[in-house]
């Protein structure tokens, strides 16, 4: 029994100096290593410094690629779609309740968002460019103060906004406002166009020298080479009928803004703020404003037949979620919650899920 107990002693002592030897072999070579990177970095008076930084931050930035998934889609702030239906009853307003106006920011579809440069080539009109990048003529003459319609010729560099309308360089005291009237239209239109930016999202306040997409813009004291696409189009008094799966208009008052792939529906503003009506009978599935998104006050209705319509900015909401509606029914006020610049209404139709253009489906 003592000779298995000594030779036991003997083993762990092996055992130790063992790992002894060898961890201090690995000590003693990480210094060296160490060392030498330090001479390196100070003899070398920081010549590798840069590529360490630059190392170092691109991998935090693989892992922060690596995270944003999942820290995304713990946050409510993204993980919301305004279309799905709320659970919280005390979001709904009543017929009395007086929304409070706040300001947020809508998120979409990213697209072209700079002025390009275009080459004109042999056979290209100014109607084919247009056709071409999805814009007016107008737009194509104003961004390169054409003379005539006719006068590009091959070789020639066009500037080509991303949207209808004109780029506007801001100057000292103009306002959203005060652009917009100056090129005859609406102040949301500038808002809307997803990479406008501003100094203050709650404002709107600019920044001196910032260029500025205006949507639609028309150049004052010039008469346009198509004005059919500049007249505001006034909507149907709103009504009841009883044609089944046709929709009416929700609101009466002037188109302000049309369908397009950033916008996904059409405004229609009223100074008055007149009641909102169900475009379609069917049932609520949204009916407050829970999320603080930019649609504010909202209602989405659910037709039953693979359409739903979104109804934003509401003033006052008079439905709740669950509750059936017929068509022409009052759903609401139309009012300026949200990111808004003025009282109007936002109103979308989705069929299957698929943002269309209203004035495709509408009576």
């Amino acid at each position: 029994m003592g000779k298995e107990f000594r030779d036991f002693l003997l083993f762990l002592q092996a055992w130790r100096n063992y790992l002894s030897k060898h961890l201090l072999g690995i000590f003693i070579r990480f210094e060296k290593i160490k060392n030498t990177l330090v001479g390196k970095l100070v003899f070398g008076r920081g010549r590798l410094v840069r590529p360490f930084v630059h190392s170092g931050m691109a991998a935090l930035t693989i892992l922060g690629m690596a995270l944003a998934p999942v820290i995304s889609s713990s946050y409510l702030g993204f993980a919301k779609d305004p279309w799905q239906e709320m659970s919280s009853p005390s979001a709904v307003l009543s017929s009395v309740t007086e929304a409070d106006l706040q300001t947020s920011t809508l998120v979409s579809e990213k697209q072209r968002a700079e002025i390009i440069d275009y080459v004109v080539k042999p056979g290209d009109t100014v109607s084919t460019i247009a056709q071409k990048f999805g814009i007016s003529i107008d737009t194509i003459r104003w961004a390169n103060n054409l003379e005539s319609i006719s006068s590009i010729k091959p070789g020639q560099i066009l500037k080509i906004l991303p949207v209808t309308g004109i780029a506007h360089k801001v100057k000292k005291g103009e306002t959203v406002y005060s652009i917009a009237k100056y090129y005859s239209t609406d102040p949301q239109g500038i808002v809307d166009f997803p990479f406008n930016t501003f100094v203050d999202d709650e404002t709107f306040s600019l920044a001196v020298g910032q260029i500025l997409i205006v949507p639609d813009a028309v150049m004052p004291k010039v008469v346009p080479w198509q004005p059919s696409a500049y007249i505001a189009q006034k909507t149907s008094d709103a009504g009841t009928v009883v044609a089944s799966g046709v929709f009416v208009w929700p609101a009466s008052g002037v188109i302000t803004q049309y369908f397009r792939w950033y916008h996904k529906g059409i405004d229609i503003a009223n100074k008055e703020g007149p009641a909102v009506l169900a475009a379609d009978s069917g049932k609520v599935v949204v009916s407050g404003w829970p999320d603080n998104i930019g649609y504010g006050n909202r209602v989405v209705i659910d037709h039953g037949n693979g359409y739903q319509t979104l109804y934003g900015h509401l003033a006052k909401i008079y439905v709740v979620a669950g509750q059936t509606v017929k068509r022409g029914d009052q759903i609401g006020q139309m009012g300026s919650t949200g990111r808004s610049t003025g009282t109007h209404l936002h109103f979308e139709v989705r069929k299957g899920g698929v943002a269309v253009d209203p004035l495709s489906v509408l009576k």
